[in-house]
């Protein structure tokens, strides 16, 4: 029988510094009031660490891609902290952003020139990078030569040179037809599990986030605040034919719900 005299035995809860370990993008508190007096984020709190794949929905204009702008540094906090643990971050934007003089390979060599790297070192780093997004045999090629999903996977390439450890994505499929866009969301999970990055991901569409992460983040209108977290049960690698089961429209229409009321709230 215990001895009700015993000290509690109970484990104690996480604490706040526990909470935060391994997160490589850390917001706490964050508001960002631009100088007009619009507040854009107010009160957001959100992590991702190292193998997370977190996705933001929500509505037009409600902060999403501002929060993209502050983990790249582009915009800074009102108030809160917002933290970025790592050097090592790559940036894909809603436009593909090629320069159309130069070639498949050197603009994914681009962003290791600016940094220095010498040639061997980025030519190298680019033929890898070619060849994660299968564009091997590509590299001669203009801009203008490739398709709409061709181009956005140079501009992962690009980044991929750099080996980021945070990858921040900003609606990079949103203006391609569904079958493009479902083949790249297969080709970008694929390269999370192999290099298991932390990352943040924006987008209008709720199937595409459940289908994408490990965990769907929902924001309210502006001034935009987090009013939904889900977690995504379905292992990765991730079946794509798991878009069509009961569990995966079930997990959609608890998002599309959260956002609807975060919208009207």
């Amino acid at each position: 029988m215990p001895d009700p005299a015993a000290p509690d035995t109970v484990a104690p809860a996480e604490a706040p510094a526990d909470a935060h370990r391994g997160a490589l993008l850390d917001f706490d508190d964050v508001q960002l009031t631009y100088p007009n007096g619009t507040i854009a984020l107010s009160g957001v709190d959100l992590m991702v660490r190292r193998g997370e794949f977190v996705t933001v929905v929500g509505p037009s204009g409600c902060g999403k891609s501002t929060l993209l702008r502050i983990a790249s540094g582009l915009e800074s906090a009102t108030t809160g902290i917002a933290e970025v643990r790592t050097d090592h971050v790559g940036y894909v934007f809603q436009d593909a952003t090629l320069l159309p003089w130069r070639s498949v390979q050197a603009n994914v060599e681009l962003l290791a020139e600016l940094r220095g790297h010498g040639k061997a070192a980025r030519k190298e780093a680019a033929r890898k990078a070619i060849e994660l997004v299968s564009l091997t045999g590509f590299e001669k090629h203009l801009p203008r030569q490739l398709s709409g999903g061709m181009r956005m996977r140079v501009s992962l390439a690009r980044s991929l040179t750099l080996d980021p450890e945070l990858f921040l994505f900003d609606e990079p499929f949103g203006a391609l037809d569904e079958i493009t866009r479902e083949y790249l969301n297969d080709e970008l999970l694929r390269l999370f599990v192999e290099r298991q990055f932390a990352g943040l991901f924006i987008t209008h569409s709720v199937s595409e986030a459940v289908y994408l992460s490990t965990k769907v983040v929902v924001m309210s209108g502006r001034p935009g605040r987090i009013v939904g977290t889900f977690d995504v049960p379905f292992d990765m690698p991730r079946d794509p034919e798991i878009r069509y089961t009961p569990e995966y429209a079930a997990l959609v229409g608890e998002v599309s719900h959260a956002l609807r009321e975060g919208h009207t709230s």
